[in-house]
């Protein structure tokens, strides 16, 4: 009698070792392209590398890296923030505006100077938290309670400051946007600890990883014991706040507030963080691809702009940019964008 020989069973661990990997390849994809792009521009202009006109990149990247980084948790919890632009002009509008006297085209409240930056991280909660009421708890359209947002903050900015630039900035504000700490602007250091701080977070802390199960299935996520609702809610007071720290950067910057402050930005945002590997889908991507998208678009402009291309087609690239990063992800994953 002959005995029965069992076939080996395979190692599932095989599969899980290599989609880690690809998830890592992924997640570095566009350092070859930064590198290329250094390249290119020291070819194509003699001051491309000198520190000066780099540490000018970051500092110009750094409000939109700010946003990004907001967007980018928003979009891996599977929500979307049309209204982060528009945060990024009232939150320093309003609270300029409640500080100067009305002759400096105030509103003629006169609060304490000292009170403009918490005043403006109070907006960007109040922001970021209705935004979370209305989708959350009344149960409305992200997408279309975003975009409301976005035209209703728009219009009170411009209602405020009369389509004029507020001048008469505190100086907390010019501090920040002016300061240099160690060698670097301030901008860019609060952009370093902010980014290291949400790496950190979303790789090793429980309360990070939920994003991504709230992301890639709620109802999943909710069974095993997350609470979604808070995560979310929590998310996108986190991202309005990011965005209010980038418009109290770019008031300190130029010295002012103007009444279009952060118009069209979010074009810039969406556009990073596709190329940077955001899914508009749902829990995936990865912070540090989202960085290196903004790194990316910050070193294209600067290149274009120092070979003297009109500013209207480096708007219009960011489009571009968006729509050939959709393809590329669509034929190296094979997933379709809804």
């Amino acid at each position: 009698m002959t005995k029965a020989i069992t076939p080996p069973v395979p190692a599932p661990a095989a599969p899980e070792k290599q989609k880690f990997r690809l998830a890592r390849y992924q997640d570095l994809a566009l350092v070859p392209v930064i590198i290329l792009l250094l390249v290119i521009g020291a070819v194509l202009s003699p001051i491309f590398l000198t520190p000066a006109n780099l540490i000018a990149v970051l500092t110009q990247q750094s409000e939109l890296s700010l946003l990004v980084l907001g967007q980018a948790m928003i979009l891996i919890v599977g929500k979307m923030d049309l209204s982060l632009e528009s945060t990024v002009g009232l939150a320093p509008a309003l609270a300029v505006a409640l500080i100067i006297p009305a002759s400096a085209g105030g509103l003629d409240v006169g609060l304490a100077a000292w009170l403009a930056l918490p005043l403006c991280i109070l907006i960007g909660v109040a922001i970021g938290g209705l935004n979370g009421f209305l989708i959350l708890k009344v149960g409305l359209s992200g997408f279309m309670v975003t975009l409301g947002m976005l035209t209703m903050l728009r219009g009170l900015q411009l209602a405020i400051t009369e389509g004029k630039s507020l001048i008469d900035v505190p100086e907390s504000f010019l501090y920040l946007g002016s300061t240099t700490w160690l060698g670097l602007p301030a901008a860019v250091w609060i952009c370093i600890v902010c980014y290291a701080a949400g790496i950190f977070v979303l790789k090793y802390l429980r309360a990070g990883r939920s994003l991504y199960a709230i992301g890639g299935n709620s109802e999943a996520a909710r069974a095993a014991g997350i609470r979604v609702d808070r995560v979310v809610w929590t998310v996108l007071i986190i991202g309005s706040v990011l965005a209010v720290i980038a418009g109290i950067l770019m008031t300190g910057r130029l010295g002012s507030v103007a009444a279009t402050q952060g118009e069209g930005m979010i074009f810039q945002v969406f556009a990073a963080a596709v190329i940077g590997g955001i899914s508009l889908n749902g829990g995936k991507g990865t912070l540090f691809g989202a960085l290196s998208g903004v790194l990316m678009l910050g070193l294209v402009e600067q290149i274009l702009r120092l070979q003297g291309v009109s500013g209207f087609y480096i708007k219009a690239s960011y489009g571009a940019v968006i729509i050939l990063a959709l393809i590329v992800t669509r034929f190296a994953t094979g997933q379709k964008q809804e």
